[in-house]
Order: C-alpha cells, then sequence, then structure tokens
C-alpha cells in the first residue's frame, strides 16, 4: 500500500483508541487511517501528548516540526527499527579517516555540482542567457577532485553556489528580489522559497535514512554535531538541485507562487496559507512522480531515489560497491 505524507496547519491531533483524528478549529472532525501515513508535518502550533506521540512511535511515523515562517524546527524520530553495529563501526571509521572522509564529501559535491550543470543546460537549450554561469561552474569540476580538505571542499561548494544562484534571475520569470542567498532568516521571497523547500528535502531525506541501517548523526561533508541530523544534509546536496531548485523555477515560472503569495510589510519572509498549501502539494506530488531508472529498468519515485543513494552508502561502507553520486541522467 502506497502511504503519504500529511501536512497539518491548522487544527489539533488526537489519538481515538487506534484512530488519528484531526479536529478542525470549527469543531469538525477527519478520520485519519494510521496505515496510510507514513511521515507528518506541523505547520502550525498544535499541542501533542505523549499518548499520541506513543501511537505515532509504535507504528514508525516521524513528525517534522515547522515555525511560523514555514522554516524546519526538528523532528520526532521514532526509536530506530534497524540498527547495525557493524554498519555503525564502518561508519565511524570513515568519518575518523580523513582520507576516506574526504573521498565521501567530494562525491556528494560532484553529485550536486554536475545536477546543477543540467539544470543550467536544460535553461541554456531553452534560450535562457546562462551559458557563462554554466561554463564557470564547469571549471570548477578539476578543483573539486583535487580539493586536499573538507574546508577547501566547502569553499569550492560555496563558489558554485554563488555562480548558480547570479544566474536565477535569467530563469525566473517573475521580478521577485533575489540578489544572493541569505539564510536564518531569509530575505525577500526567493530565499524564503529556498529555505523552505530545501528544508522539505531534509526531513525527505531523513526519512529514507530512517528506513537503512544508517545513522544519520555520523556525516562527512558536513560536520557530525550534537543537534541535527548531519548525514541528511550530506544527501541533501545531491537532490537540493534535482527536487527543491526544479520546483521552484516551476512555482514561479507557472505563477502558482506570486509576490502576492507572502504576507505584506514582512519582505517576504512568510509565506500565506494559500502559498503554503500550494507548495505542500507540490512537492507531494514531486516526490510521488516516476522516472524509469536506467539501471533497474522500472519507473521509480522521486523519494525512492533518495531511498537508493542511502543503499549506496551502505553498500559503499561495507566493502561491496564503491559510492557514485546520483546524477540526473533525463
Amino acid at each position: 500500500m502506497n502511504k503519504n505524507y500529511y501536512f497539518f496547519n491548522e487544527g489539533r491531533l488526537k489519538r481515538e483508541d487506534n484512530t488519528l483524528k484531526l479536529i478542525y478549529p470549527d469543531g469538525t472532525k477527519r478520520d485519519i487511517p494510521i496505515e496510510s501515513i507514513d511521515d507528518i508535518y506541523i505547520m502550525c502550533e498544535m499541542d501533542l501528548n505523549v499518548s499520541l506521540l506513543n501511537f505515532l512511535g509504535s507504528h514508525k511515523i516521524s513528525i517534522h516540526f515547522f515555525d511560523y515562517y514555514t522554516n524546519y524546527r526538528g523532528s520526532f524520530y521514532p526509536k530506530e527499527s534497524y540498527i547495525s553495529g557493524e554498519l555503525l563501526t564502518k561508519q565511524t571509521m570513515i568519518y575518523s579517516d580523513n582520507a576516506l572522509r574526504l573521498e565521501l564529501a567530494k562525491k556528494f559535491i560532484q553529485g550536486a555540482t554536475a545536477n546543477i550543470i543540467r539544470n543550467l543546460r536544460y535553461y541554456k537549450n531553452r534560450k535562457k542567457d546562462v551559458e557563462q554561469e554554466m561554463e564557470r561552474i564547469i571549471s570548477f569540476e578539476d578543483k573539486i577532485a583535487g580539493a586536499t580538505s573538507i574546508r577547501e571542499l566547502m569553499g569550492y561548494e560555496g563558489n558554485v553556489r554563488k555562480i548558480y544562484y547570479s544566474a536565477w534571475p535569467q530563469i525566473i520569470n517573475q521580478e521577485l528580489e533575489f540578489k544572493k542567498r541569505v539564510k536564518n532568516p531569509p530575505d525577500y521571497e526567493v530565499n524564503t522559497l529556498i529555505s523552505c523547500i530545501n528544508d522539505l528535502i531534509y526531513t525527505a531525506v531523513l526519512r529514507e535514512i530512517y528506513k537503512t541501517q544508517l545513522n544519520p548523526t555520523i556525516s562527512y561533508l558536513h560536520s557530525a554535531g550534537n543537534k541535527r541530523f548531519s548525514l541528511a544534509l550530506d544527501i541533501a546536496e545531491i537532490f537540493k538541485p534535482v527536487l527543491a531548485d526544479r520546483m521552484i523555477f516551476s512555482l514561479i515560472n507557472k505563477s502558482q507562487i506570486t509576490e502576492d503569495s507572502f504576507t505584506p510589510n514582512l519582505n517576504g519572509l512568510q509565506l500565506t496559507k494559500k502559498a503554503s498549501n500550494t507548495i505542500l502539494r507540490e512537492f507531494d506530488k514531486r516526490m510521488k512522480k516516476t522516472v524509469k531508472h536506467k539501471d533497474l529498468n522500472k519507473n521509480v519515485s522521486y523519494q525512492y531515489l533518495i531511498r537508493l543513494e542511502c543503499y549506496k552508502l551502505v553498500n559503499h561502507m561495507i566493502g561491496v560497491k564503491s559510492y557514485e553520486p546520483f546524477k540526473i541522467w533525463w
């Protein structure tokens, strides 16, 4: 049975026996079959009790929390189902070995860069003036391959992104404010969109890591820390050009998101409820979209492409096959 994301931006959740109920502000109720749920996204203030969390945890359902500005704030992460001491040892060993860690970190940036170039080539073929930016990014591929430290590698990644974002005004068909990438908090409309959708990608990656034996706190490009699942950040780098950026271009160029999609007098820092619903609906559709996999010779969803990436990392760790990052082939 196909399961779904559930996005809640109003009402409250309640457990009644073995049923999950959404109670709307007007008092009406909606039953949600627990077997149909994969992940829950809370996009509003909502009280959750221990009984509900235990219920969801027992069904292996994660909850992701977002703030007033649709920024990701954290997740309720059920107890791991797939635990492997051997794989944990391998993950830790690779992180502790500078050469092995750098090798993996390069793969993440190489995958992300290849997918960025693919995006620019797509729009170049549609008569967008992005050839100069594309060629400049291509010139960084050898530098990335020759990087001798994580710090140097992250510097190249930052340069690639800066050049890439400078091409966005040529791709986007609306006069929305976007001069450079700004985070925490984002400034103006496009940065708000990037932050919002990147957070959705991060949680989608976390969801797939959870379904493997990988430990999400041990990462290679990003520093492992106490307060985040940093391996999800690593893998998300590869998929942001494919899933987040292409979705942003589509939303804006089809006028599904416009200047009116943001709350006035907040510099585009907050999406309207209607705009948030549009983004969540399009994100759900995109993750379920399928492509013909060139190796498996069958159709797989974008969501499953992320899980395959996790499996490739597992095979790399245990010595079955060296990891090669996902790169767009269509």
